[in-house]
């Protein structure tokens, strides 16, 4: 990987770590009195792209599936360990749910087609 790759991997990240904070802080979100998690739809679509980035920076399966886990990892820990003890995830509400699903499952189908290409 040359530094430029090695740069934009890096930016790559600090955006997964970043999308995955502002998700989390915008998924109890109301309109009015009805709930809008926006988020999830956000997940869906920002954080497969990031690994399909990855995947074009490096041939190296650890490369290409690092935004999936470290996204994964951010939601779980600032989730459960909030800022100031507080806890952002909602417990067993199908908000958290569709968060997680909408993020984590499009990023690993995403992950197979980077990695089912031919010459890996």
């Amino acid at each position: 990987m040359s530094r430029a790759d090695a740069a934009v991997f890096g930016f790559l990240l600090l955006n997964t770590v970043l999308l995955a904070i502002l998700e989390l802080l915008y998924l109890p979100l109301y309109i009015g009195s009805v709930q809008f998690p926006i988020s999830a739809a956000v997940a869906a679509v920002t954080t497969p792209l990031l690994v399909a980035e990855a995947g074009r920076i490096s041939r190296s399966r650890r490369v290409a599936g690092a935004p999936l886990v470290l996204w994964f990892a951010v939601v779980l820990v600032f989730g459960v360990f909030g800022p100031g003890g507080d806890v952002v995830l909602l417990g067993s509400d199908w908000r958290t749910l569709l968060l997680i699903g909408g993020g984590a499952l499009p990023s690993a189908m995403m992950l197979g087609m980077v990695l089912a290409k031919p010459g890996r």
